[in-house]
């Protein structure tokens, strides 16, 4: 892999009718596709069931059947969901092979590991089978992405010190979540270290499309720079970071990432206070001001981990609606395995009286939980 951290990631891809995921604008892509290598870059990220499962197709008739196979490095995933047996992995990575065209892959991952994936992964064996994969050259580099937490992580990378690389969400808006942990899963694999790939740096448009407030103080500071740019150099800016996915659905965006990403320049202390304060701003609008300190959690009955639900609830509701999947849902189901359910509330008070924020407790739990599901 060269200098360059920014990666094209192909989930998002142009779509010729915005209601079918799978309707991908190949024509469009194939010009963004050009122009990305064109300008020094390399890295392409698909998996399964990216663009109604099209996704992987298009990185074969975009990129690979089009540009020398030495110009260009590929990643795709096996996700859990998609296997039952260890039958399933082979059928699956074969299948991978044949819909894009690529002869091997340079990074493989283990897509989405959590506390429930991971034992599934674990039960199938599909560390070794992935190991394997790189012994026999169908893969160059070996490696998992994930959405949990970091003591968590810090078990998996122990577990498992043959991986090469972890696929974190990392964006200054998660950067200090205490649901989402961003910053101590970065800190987690430098620990190890194990070089990180960076998802969700716009967090999925959201910090495309900030207040006011922000969009004025960036523009105060750099009008020529984009709102978006802010977020990818952000994770850009990290030292242990390799790459940083931007899923790119036009060309005006890569020509915007490209842009800045080609020399590019790590946030300087002025440009870091700015992105603290945005982000500070951002979380200034939250639904629900818990700030965190957790004396509603030592007395719960029902083992209810309120704090964190009360984070990933904020985080959901400063998504934008454009975006569709968002990750909170999967953070609050996994700490379900161990926690009680926001719904699993039975109003016994013990919360709102120890809260020095005075907060509604139990009514923001229902919330939650109707926000969630459970």
């Amino acid at each position: 892999m060269g200098d360059k951290k920014l990666g094209f990631g192909l989930m998002r891809l142009p779509l010729r009718n915005a209601k079918d995921a799978a309707s991908i604008d190949t024509e469009t892509t194939k010009r963004m596709v050009d122009a990305f290598l064109a300008n020094g870059f390399t890295y392409f990220d698909t998996a399964w069931m990216y663009c109604g499962f099209r996704s992987e197709n298009a990185a074969k008739e975009c990129l690979v059947d089009r540009h020398s196979r030495d110009s260009f490095t590929l990643a795709t995933k096996l996700h859990v969901e998609f296997i039952r047996t260890k039958a399933d992995r082979d059928k699956i990575f074969n299948e991978q092979l044949r819909k894009t065209g690529a002869g091997f892959f340079d990074y493989y991952l283990l897509h989405d590991i959590g506390r429930n994936h991971y034992k599934i992964f674990t039960e199938l064996d599909c560390f070794a089978w992935l190991a394997e994969k790189k012994r026999q050259g169908l893969v160059r580099h070996i490696g998992f992405s994930y959405h949990d937490d970091a003591a968590f992580l810090d078990q998996v990378l122990t577990d498992h010190p043959e991986m090469e690389f972890v696929q974190l969400q990392i964006n200054y808006l998660d950067w200090s979540s205490p649901s989402i942990q961003s910053g101590l899963c970065y800190e987690t694999a430098v620990k190890h270290g194990v070089p990180v790939f960076v998802m969700e740096p716009v967090k999925g448009g959201t910090l495309a499309k900030v207040p006011a407030e922000v969009e004025r103080m960036f523009g105060d500071y750099a009008p020529q720079m984009s709102v978006p740019s802010w977020a990818i150099r952000f994770a850009a800016s990290l030292d242990n970071v390799q790459i940083v996915l931007s899923g790119m659905s036009s060309m005006e965006q890569l020509l915007d990432n490209i842009g800045y990403m080609k020399e590019f320049k790590p946030l300087n202390e002025q440009e870091q206070a700015l992105v603290s304060r945005a982000a500070a701003i951002i979380n200034g609008n939250i639904a629900i001001p818990c700030t965190g300190c957790s004396y509603c959690t030592d007395g719960c009955p029902k083992k209810i981990a309120i704090p964190k639900y009360f984070s990933l609830y904020n985080a959901d509701r400063q998504e934008v609606k454009e975006k569709g999947w968002t990750p909170q849902g999967t953070y609050y189901d996994r700490l379900t395995e161990d926690f009680g359910g926001a719904g699993d509330c039975i109003a016994c008070g013990q919360c709102e009286r120890v809260c020095p924020q005075h907060l509604p407790v139990i009514e923001h739990l229902k919330t939650v939980a109707g926000h969630f599901g459970r």
